[in-house]
């Protein structure tokens, strides 16, 4: 799939809970772009040597959506069903807003490129009736 790669969405600081047994909450420098998610370490922000991608097509959805008096919470959802933890304080703009419609319109690209795709391989066969293409 021929996706455009790079161009920033929104870059700041998230909260992640770790994965450990003591889920601790630490902080990352994440970039958000058009087809993932990239959290650095906080510490990192210079070199961004060691990262971790989520891109788009792993993701199912961003759930679970609480707000405190002092954090908003979120959790990202893999196809695998794994969770990821995050929050962001009450004064940012909502991360899990941003994300959401990032995946929405990663998605929704996708969804154009399939459709494309499989009208170009209906035309590409001769003597076969046209078919209506129906929506996921």
């Amino acid at each position: 799939m021929k996706m455009s790669v790079g161009e920033i969405i929104r870059e700041g600081e998230l909260e992640k809970r770790s994965d450990n047994l003591l889920q601790f909450w630490k902080k990352k420098t994440c970039v958000l772009t058009k087809d993932s998610l990239n959290i650095y370490a906080a510490t990192d922000t210079q070199k961004r040597s060691k990262s971790k991608e989520i891109k788009f097509q792993s993701i199912k959805k961003v759930d679970c959506v609480e707000r405190t008096g002092k954090f908003i919470y979120f959790t990202i959802v893999t196809n695998d069903d794994k969770e990821i933890d995050f929050r962001c304080s009450v004064d940012q703009t909502c991360w899990n807003a941003v994300i959401t419609m990032a995946l929405i319109d990663y998605q929704n690209r996708k969804a154009l490129l399939d459709f494309k795709t499989r009208q170009d391989n209906d035309g590409a066969s001769p003597g076969q009736e046209r078919r209506m293409a129906r929506a996921p």
